[in-house]
């Protein structure tokens, strides 16, 4: 490991600010475990996605992102080019330290740091798939991203809005079910023209619609049970025009895997996913809030080499 060039992109504001107080001891013991690593550290939004291009631009082999999902996606739009890797033969290590760390849940990742600064030093990774979404950012321009995990427009931009707006002292999960909660009420379905591959183009009246590689999203729910992210496909899940009585009561399934239960929930897969709607529609892109209607998606499969154990 002694011969690999490592930079560490850390967010310490991550975990409601319990990443800085916990970066010296991670740092120590990464430095017994890995020898000399550059260490990079975030000072607001967009800033980890510039600090991976520039450890790319140093000659980093491997990158470790330190924080939660939304830095996950950060670091990893600053590696990603066009189309593939910044570079070629590059590795991703994680060490989840955010709110909700869903994408944990899906692709098997330690934790704890030491567990995960293990797993670093093993350096065998696994491919994983990414989407490609091209989309209207808050300034009315058309901006193109990539997500690791979920991407979800309709009740999921809403709840990110609401929860960026407010504390998360209480954690991830109380944070987004709060934050679920209160948007349901305030919250109305919205018509949107949804196609999927050249197999289904329908116009929906629906409260949320998840384009996932990952199962889970929003501190926990398991908003499409069985995807994978190696497989070149998205499942996508269509929460159809339920009653806002129905949506609280069947807001467990979100939770326990059951959600394909209800006779309103559609499970679709495909490749490539299109939606537009007349409607204002926000965008929830792995916990952050990029913009909103109209998107493209599109798979990139098997582009990103991550380490796990």
């Amino acid at each position: 490991m002694a011969f690999k060039k490592i930079t560490f992109v850390v967010n310490p504001h991550s975990s409601n600010g319990l990443t800085g107080k916990e970066w010296p001891h991670i740092r120590a013991r990464a430095k017994d475990r890995l020898g000399f690593f550059k260490t990079r550290i975030t000072t607001g939004p967009g800033h980890a996605t510039e600090l991976a291009r520039g450890a790319v631009v140093e000659g980093a082999e491997i990158v470790v992102c330190v924080g939660g999902d939304g830095t996950l996606n950060e670091v990893i739009n600053g590696l990603m080019g066009e189309r593939e890797l910044r570079k070629p033969d590059l590795l991703l290590g994680f060490i989840p330290r955010g709110t909700g760390c869903d994408f944990v849940r899906t692709v098997t990742l330690p934790k704890d740091p030491d567990k995960a600064l293990e797993n670093i030093a093993g350096c065998n990774f696994r491919r994983i798939d990414l989407g490609r979404l091209v989309f209207q950012d808050h300034e009315g321009g058309t901006s193109c991203r990539y997500f690791h995990n979920v991407l979800s427009f309709g009740l999921g931009g809403e709840v990110d809005d609401r929860v960026n707006r407010t504390t998360r002292v209480f954690g991830g999960l109380v944070s987004f079910i709060w934050a679920t909660l209160a948007s349901i009420l305030l919250y109305n379905t919205k018509q949107i023209l949804l196609k999927v591959d050249d197999g289904f183009e329908k116009e929906v009246t629906c409260w949320n619609v998840a384009v996932a590689n990952g199962q889970y999203h929003g501190g926990g729910m398991r908003v499409a049970p069985g995807a994978l992210v190696d497989d070149g496909l998205f499942q996508v899940t269509e929460i159809g025009a339920l009653s806002k009585p129905g949506v609280f009561w069947n807001l467990p399934k979100l939770y326990n895997g059951r959600i394909y239960e209800h006779k309103k929930i559609r499970k679709l897969v495909g490749r490539r996913i299109e939606a537009t709607s007349n409607q204002r529609v926000l965008l929830d892109m792995d916990g952050e809030q990029p913009g909103q209607l109209p998107v493209i998606v599109e798979i990139v499969p098997r582009i990103l080499p991550i380490i796990c154990g």
